[in-house]
């Protein structure tokens, strides 16, 4: 089971010496499921990129803006939990943050017959 309090330091010291500021590792993968630890310094950037099916993050440590477009789509502070949009965005750190992202990469799309 995943430490998260010392992934967070572990990846956020990362960053803190990475060219681009930023950090992550994949923790949990199962089947579609996907739980990703994100650590960026104050300014990092994710670029525009677009979502998976289902998405989620939560916000660990610091404070970060989820923009679309360039527009502001939501920020999202520590112990914060938001649903992704569905649309390609990008996302800010306002200041070093730690994020847990969660993910489903594919739904089921069954008939029924």
């Amino acid at each position: 089971m995943p430490d998260l309090t010392a992934l967070a330091a572990e990846h956020l010291a990362a960053a803190r010496t990475d060219p681009h500021g930023r950090s992550a590792q994949l923790v949990v993968h199962d089947g579609e499921l996907r739980q990703t630890v994100i650590a960026l310094v104050a300014g990092a950037r994710l670029g525009e990129h677009a979502s998976p099916p289902a998405a989620s993050l939560q916000a660990l440590q610091g404070h970060v803006r989820v923009e679309v477009d360039g527009d502001v789509q939501r920020d999202v502070a520590a112990d914060e939990l938001w649903e992704l949009t569905h649309e390609r965005h990008s996302v800010l750190a306002l200041a070093d943050s730690v994020l847990l992202l969660t993910t489903v990469t594919s739904v089921a799309t069954g008939s029924h017959g």
